[in-house]
């Protein structure tokens, strides 16, 4: 590894081209610690935007005017606002209510840091649209077919799981695909409330090392390949789930 990190070193000298996360190891560690927080905060938003677009989804169904509509409510409240002023409103509102707690050191911090704060407000963000996928998913799915469940003895949320989720889950899933695609994108927001992910790191070694083009190249390059794995493991899931009629 060393002949690499030599040659970037020698580039950087004989062409200017300053990639310090490649040559530098406070760099590079910085870079790397930055991508796998990336990586988290997209998977964990991955999945929790999900879970909520399926309960969701549910209980815009239920026979409580109440509770189809606060669903409505919160879809409304994060599809009509944007994901940066729901992330302040957040940190900032939300945080500032919450009572401080005392770390290792002695000191006071917030109960809920900053990156739990991120993790929630894309959360939210992203569920919000996935309510609404889900349920179109759910309304094309034939009547027969849910009456068919119900007359076989399957409760409302027995159906829901076994019958109805799968079979909308085809349906749905090209337009689920494009909305997990543009939240691994949204976490570039997460940079604005001090979170360490990549496009924050890129900022601080740019500023170290005045090297703003090399950068802002890497990151476009870095979003395409994580955008292009999640396309890939979700057009594979799609294929493995295809049913003639649902979906195609």
């Amino acid at each position: 590894m060393d002949v690499i990190y030599d040659w970037f070193r020698q580039l950087y000298i004989d062409h200017g081209i300053n990639l310090t996360i490649v040559y530098d190891r406070f760099d590079r560690n910085r870079m790397l610690g930055g991508l796998w927080t990336t990586i988290k905060l997209s998977l964990t938003c991955l999945a929790l935007s999900v879970l909520i677009g399926l309960v969701g989804a549910w209980l815009q169904g239920a026979r409580s005017v109440l509770l189809r509509a606060v669903v409505q409510g919160y879809i409304q409240f994060f599809r009509n606002t944007p994901p940066l002023v729901q992330m302040y409103f957040f940190f900032f509102a939300l945080g500032s209510l919450m009572p401080q707690v005392r770390n290792e050191f002695g000191f006071t911090q917030p109960m809920i840091d900053n990156y739990t704060w991120a993790i929630i407000s894309l959360s939210f963000f992203a569920g919000a649209f996935n309510v609404e996928i889900f349920r179109s998913g759910i309304e094309a799915v034939p009547k027969s077919t849910v009456e068919a469940a119900e007359s076989l003895g399957y409760t409302r949320l027995q159906s829901y799981i076994h019958v109805v989720l799968p079979l909308a889950f085809r349906v749905c899933l090209p337009a689920l695909n494009n909305n997990l695609v543009n939240l691994v994108k949204t976490t570039t927001l997460a940079y604005a409330i001090a979170v360490p992910e990549m496009l924050y790191v890129a900022n601080q070694i740019w500023s170290d090392a005045v090297n703003v083009p090399e950068m802002m190249t890497f990151l476009l390059f870095a979003y395409v390949a994580l955008v292009g794995i999640l396309v890939w493991v979700m057009r594979k899931w799609e294929q493995s789930m295809a049913l003639p009629g649902y979906g195609r």
